[in-house]
């Protein structure tokens, strides 16, 4: 659905800063095997700045399921807008990513992920800045702490970035939903000021990077 109309909305977005993100991200050497098919549906969360962004960067790709923008980090009470947007609670801006195990592992989803955010920036993703636009993978078990730790030392060790990696590994306690009027933000506003700026730049490098990765339906633009 989405994915369908994100060569479309590119092509009258105007200029875009695609190159100005990071290139060349190595696969993991250390990943979780592809489940057999028919295996239940997983979920990652993950935050590399405003939701929005990485909610479209992975309704691209094939396995995904779903993505659901929210908050993670921080309690119910605080788990609102306008509270986050502060910067006084615990939460950041998060997806959360239901995706096929049989068809996408959770290190191709990280690969993504480092490949189309600054994770080197503490507490800031371009012009939004503040506690909860950190980069962050929330951890549901030892195994995807694991192979997220490990991705991060590979990454550094490589010298992916030009500064090492500020991402946390936080145990993911709760996720909560975002307002509804947050969900499918980059499809429902193609012509947002902030959506053509930031956002789209993101989903042409996915696209442009990971063509493997696509769902079927996805339209690359070239």
């Amino acid at each position: 659905m989405v994915l369908m109309t994100f060569a479309a909305m590119a092509s009258s977005s105007g200029p875009t800063r695609a190159d100005d993100l990071p290139l060349g991200i190595p696969a993991p050497a250390n990943d979780i095997a592809l489940a057999k098919e028919g295996a239940e549906p997983r979920d990652a969360v993950f935050a590399g700045g405003c939701f929005w962004c990485t909610e479209a960067v992975f309704d691209q790709l094939n396995g995904v399921k779903d993505v659901v923008s929210g908050y993670a980090g921080g309690t119910k009470e605080t788990a609102d807008y306008r509270k986050v947007s502060s910067g006084d609670t615990d939460h950041a801006e998060a997806i959360r990513i239901t995706y096929d195990p049989s068809k996408i592992t959770f290190g191709q989803l990280l690969r993504v992920f480092f490949a189309t955010h600054d994770p080197t920036t503490m507490d800031r993703q371009g012009p939004d800045s503040g506690h909860q636009y950190r980069s962050a993978v929330f951890y549901a078990n030892d195994e995807e702490k694991s192979v997220a730790a490990a991705y991060i030392k590979q990454l550094d060790d490589a010298k992916a970035f030009k500064a090492p990696i500020v991402t946390t590994l936080e145990p993911l306690a709760e996720f909560y939903p975002a307002e509804e009027y947050h969900q499918d933000f980059v499809e429902r506003n193609p012509n947002q000021g902030y959506v053509r700026a930031i956002a789209m730049p993101k989903v042409l490098k996915t696209q442009k990077l990971f063509k493997q990765y696509l769902k079927p339906t996805t339209k690359p633009s070239e």
